[in-house]
């Protein structure tokens, strides 16, 4: 048997195998399709972004990562969903190590006094078929604030390799920096920070 003819044996045969595990039916797209229930964060595939201008030159992205929490979904009653989440200050990422050891300083956000930032939702405002308003208070560097961010649903479904039901959002907002504290080198680096959040959650049984 030729190479080429071995290789193409070889990958048929991994088709044939992985195949069955893919072939079950695609999530839903469908919000009044999810399932309603309790769910937890899936940290492996829930990411925080945020953004914020440099200097007045650049846009300047990192992520915070390992978030914790739950989501208590109603698919019929949306309203009446709540949601709750933690960070850990310290899994701060950019593409600096020097400024992600900053960012976790007493200068900054201070994680050895201030190790977790949560929010807790206190309403949820539908606002079109896939998307709402989420409403909560937000605690960061040891205040408490209410701010307002805006979620959209992506799918929901079977995970195929997890087997976990499993629902997803995009979110975003906007906070400002200053408003908890942490108001260093403003203007100079800006106040108004963008988030954008990748969000995983599992059902729970």
């Amino acid at each position: 048997m030729t190479h080429s003819k071995s290789r193409a044996a070889i990958l048929a045969v991994a088709l044939l195998t992985v195949s069955p595990v893919f072939a079950q039916q695609g999530p839903t797209h469908n919000p009044a399709e999810v399932q309603s229930g309790t769910y937890a964060v899936d940290p492996n595939h829930t990411q925080i972004n945020f953004t914020l201008l440099h200097m007045g030159f650049s846009n300047y992205s990192g992520r915070l990562n390992d978030v914790t929490g739950t989501l208590v979904l109603s698919s019929t009653q949306p309203a009446t969903s709540k949601l709750s989440v933690a960070v850990p200050v310290a899994t701060f990422s950019t593409t600096s190590e020097k400024l992600d050891g900053e960012l976790k300083s007493e200068q900054w956000f201070d994680a050895a006094k201030f190790p977790t930032i949560t929010f807790v939702s206190t309403k949820v405002t539908p606002t079109g078929k896939d998307s709402a308003t989420v409403t909560g208070d937000l605690t960061l560097h040891g205040v408490t604030k209410p701010v307002v961010l805006t979620a959209h649903f992506v799918g929901a479904g079977t995970n195929p390799l997890s087997k976990k039901y499993t629902v997803g959002f995009e979110v975003s907002g906007q906070v400002k920096r200053s408003d908890f504290g942490v108001s260093t080198y403003v203007p100079l680096i800006g106040d108004e920070v963008t988030l954008s959040i990748h969000g995983a959650f599992e059902r729970q049984e």
